[in-house]
């Protein structure tokens, strides 16, 4: 896995939804807080200042259906996008950074025409 947004997006090789080496760390420590074998499900509603917003939670993995793409990562943990949200995702990079200021996961998407300044929701 490359180590940076940019890395993944340069490489050509990005699947449709993407984690960077500490989205991916980050998102397996919160997992194992909870304390059980969930997925990361991956979506947008509408909504933000900029019209759509980026929706991120834990999921069962029985709760994945035929209107959902499912992406494997590392240690059989794996990320769920609905496909009506894949539209608008397809190729964004989750990446997480630990700075005192702004950090928290970042939403890198080449879909994204305009992103609020918040970074949690754009437009296309």
């Amino acid at each position: 896995m490359a180590e940076t947004a940019e890395a993944i997006l340069q490489t050509g090789e990005a699947k449709g939804i993407n984690l960077t080496d500490s989205g991916l760390k980050e998102v397996l420590r919160l997992r194992e807080r909870k304390g059980a074998d969930l997925w990361l499900r991956v979506g947008v509603k509408g909504g933000g200042c900029s019209g759509l917003s980026y929706t991120m939670d834990f999921d069962n993995p029985d709760s994945v259906t035929e209107h959902d793409e499912v992406y494997s990562y590392a240690a059989g943990f794996s990320v769920i996008v609905d496909k009506k949200s894949l539209l608008y995702l397809y190729g964004l990079v989750l990446d997480y950074s630990d700075d005192l200021l702004g950090g928290g996961f970042k939403f890198v998407n080449p879909n994204a025409e305009r992103s609020c300044s918040c970074g949690s929701s754009f437009s296309t």
